[in-house]
C-alpha cells in the first residue's frame, strides 16, 4: 500500500468517525476481532512507554446487564456488540522492568541508560497528583485509538463519561492501582450520528 493511499484511509477514518449511540444488538463482535482492536490501541504513545492503560472488556450479554445500571441505564450499553471500560494505571511505575529490561536484553539500550530512565520514573512517581494526570492522559491517547481502530475496522463507537465510577469500582472489584476514565461502546450503527459541527481552527487555536 503507498503512503498516499495510507493516508487518505486514515483521513476517511478521521473523517467518518462519529458518536454512534444506537447499535444493532444483533451483530456479535468475536473476541479475535476485539483483541485485534485492542492490540493495535496498545500502540499509542505513553510517557516512558509505561503504557498506562488497561481495558475491561464486556462482551457477554450477562456482563453488560451488569454494568447497565452502573452507566446510568443508557440503552447502548446492551446494545452494543460490547463495551470496553478504559482504565489509567496509577501506578505505571511498576511496569519499569516490565518495559525496559527486554531492551536492555537485547542491546537496544545500556543498563546505564535503564537505570536513569528508571530515577527519572521513581522520582516523578512521589507526586500522587503526577500520577493520576499522567494515568488520564495516556490512557486517554489508547482510548482513541480504540475508537479509530474500531472504525477502520467497519465498526461504530461512542465514549462514554457519564457512569458512575465509584460504583464500577466496587461491583467489577476494580484494583486500587486503576482508575476509571472512560467507557467505549462499540458495534454496527442502526441510526446514524447525530449531527454536530466543529468549532473553526481559529476559534481553538493560537500561533506564536
Amino acid at each position: 500500500m503507498s503512503t498516499t493511499t495510507y493516508a487518505e484511509d486514515l483521513f476517511t477514518v478521521l473523517n467518518n468517525r462519529a458518536s454512534v449511540r444506537h447499535y444493532d444488538p444483533k451483530v456479535k463482535i468475536s473476541e479475535a476481532e476485539l483483541s485485534e482492536i485492542l492490540t493495535y490501541s496498545t500502540k499509542a504513545p505513553s510517557a516512558w512507554n509505561l503504557q498506562h492503560w488497561h481495558f475491561t472488556v464486556f462482551k457477554s450479554e450477562e456482563s453488560k446487564q451488569k454494568l447497565l445500571p452502573v452507566a446510568y441505564n443508557q440503552s447502548q450499553i446492551v446494545e452494543s456488540s460490547a463495551v470496553i471500560a478504559i482504565l489509567g494505571d496509577l501506578e505505571a511505575n511498576n511496569n519499569t522492568d516490565l518495559v525496559y529490561d527486554p531492551l536492555v536484553e537485547a542491546g537496544y539500550i545500556t543498563p546505564e541508560i535503564k537505570e536513569t530512565l528508571a530515577g527519572q520514573i521513581s522520582r516523578a512517581y512521589t507526586d500522587k497528583a503526577f500520577a493520576r494526570d499522567a494515568a488520564f492522559l495516556n490512557a486517554s491517547l489508547a482510548a482513541m485509538q480504540v475508537m479509530l481502530t474500531a472504525k477502520a475496522k467497519g465498526y461504530d463507537t461512542c465514549s462514554i463519561g457519564g457512569f458512575n465510577k465509584e460504583q464500577f469500582i466496587k461491583e467489577f472489584n476494580i484494583s486500587e492501582r486503576f482508575v476509571p476514565i472512560m467507557l467505549i461502546t462499540i458495534g454496527k450503527a442502526v441510526k446514524p450520528a447525530h449531527q454536530s459541527n466543529r468549532l473553526d481552527l481559529e476559534q481553538v487555536s493560537t500561533w506564536l
